[in-house]
């Protein structure tokens, strides 16, 4: 993929104290834009390779790696997915949405961590008690749960993706694929009233230990309309899987190739209307206007954002390794750490030790430097050997 046009951490720059003296944000939120802003500069640092043929000098700056940057989540990324590779289960998997009411969104903003919380229990809640329903299943379930806060013109859009195998382990310890035939996991429509009982019972529980409670109108509504719960057909196999995955556990709310213009204080970026009928178009917004609808997306510090359940969590991995064997899954050891260079080889398609402009070169690092500071050179016996 080519080098975008634009990059988000332009218009941070350039937009950066407008948005601060009209909304003031928090510290944790000038903390993330700071970081994203210098991101691949000088600022952080970084380090000189050098071509043990021809001589080519490669500049490379220091990442921020911070989880919202738009630079920063390829690697992480698929390091997490090549983990979950030693997971996988030789069944159907679903994908299941749960998503919160925009009248809710008020809640988010001011309680965003406990209620993120809550959308992430009561969806458990749910799918579990559906798992051991023996009408449904009867079984206990598994689930990689997967918080976006965002809708496709980056407003807030709270829900939860759930990556669900169709099926669970029944108590005896044995595997037990839903009755569905692999053509769905449960009914939606139940689905729907169990999620928004259980949601509104522990959000009214939290908000009363807050001394307050919900608006009466805002309640009323919650009810009149059904919640909207999503399940998409199967997965196609578990090369679907892995790649629905490479999609959306590390997605931030806007990447840099959706940025196409930034010009006279506004942002123009592309957004998929879902309302017609998936439709590519542009939207433009005041540059000011473009950063706090991002700053909603900026997570509390320290929040997961993906969660393991039930047989999937971390905890019950070696029941995981006996059901997989039962189920012919031939295991192998999985990696204790992975090069980096490897992953972006492997799986980016750029490999950082070719030379860019010689066949049979090498680039190994000779120098580095400081945030701030001039390069310091390292050593020059590794390239004199070297070569």
């Amino acid at each position: 993929m080519c080098k975008p046009e634009f990059e988000l951490a332009e218009i941070i720059a350039d937009n950066k104290q407008d948005f601060i003296e009209q909304y003031h944000p928090n510290g944790w939120v000038l903390k993330t834009l700071h970081a994203l802003e210098i991101c691949r500069t000088a600022n952080l640092g970084g380090h000189i390779d050098k071509c043990t043929d021809c001589g080519h000098e490669r500049i490379s700056y220091n990442s921020c790696r911070n989880r919202h940057c738009p630079k920063c989540q390829g690697i992480n990324r698929e390091k997490w997915i090549m983990s979950r590779e030693y997971d996988l289960l030789p069944c159907s998997y679903f994908h299941v949405v749960f998503t919160l009411p925009e009248s809710l969104n008020t809640y988010c903003m001011l309680y965003p961590s406990q209620v993120y919380d809550i959308l992430f229990q009561a969806g458990k809640a749910t799918m579990f008690q559906f798992g051991h329903d023996p009408k449904w299943l009867g079984a206990q379930l598994g689930m990689i749960s997967i918080l976006h806060t965002w809708g496709q013109n980056i407003s807030l859009h709270p829900h939860v993706h759930m990556i669900v195998p169709g099926g669970g382990i029944t108590t005896d310890g044995n595997w037990k694929h839903a009755r569905s035939n692999g053509e769905y996991l449960f009914c939606v429509k139940a689905l729907s009233k169990v999620f928004r009982a259980k949601f509104m019972g522990l959000l009214t529980q939290f908000l009363s230990q807050q001394g307050k409670i919900i608006d009466q109108n805002i309640r009323k509504n919650l009810f009149l309309k059904p919640w909207v719960v999503y399940a998409k057909e199967p997965f196609g196999g578990v090369d679907q899987v892995l790649e629905y995955l490479g999609r959306y556990t590390h997605k931030i709310a806007i990447s840099n190739h959706r940025i196409k213009n930034i010009e006279n204080g506004n942002v123009t970026f592309s957004y998929k209307d879902y309302a017609d009928g998936n439709k590519q178009k542009l939207m433009t917004l005041s540059s000011v206007e473009f950063l706090r609808r991002f700053c909603l997306h900026i997570l509390p510090r320290g929040f997961r954002k993906i969660r393991h359940y039930g047989i999937l969590a971390n905890r019950v991995k070696p029941q995981l390794k006996i059901t997989q064997q039962k189920m012919g899954v031939k295991l192998t050891l999985k990696p204790e750490k992975i090069d980096w260079k490897v992953i972006v080889k492997t799986k980016m398609g750029f490999d950082v030790e070719k030379c860019p402009c010689c066949p049979s070169g090498k680039m190994i690092r000779v120098s580095s430097f400081r945030p701030h500071a001039p390069p310091v050179i390292q050593s020059t016996i590794v390239l004199q050997h070297a070569q």
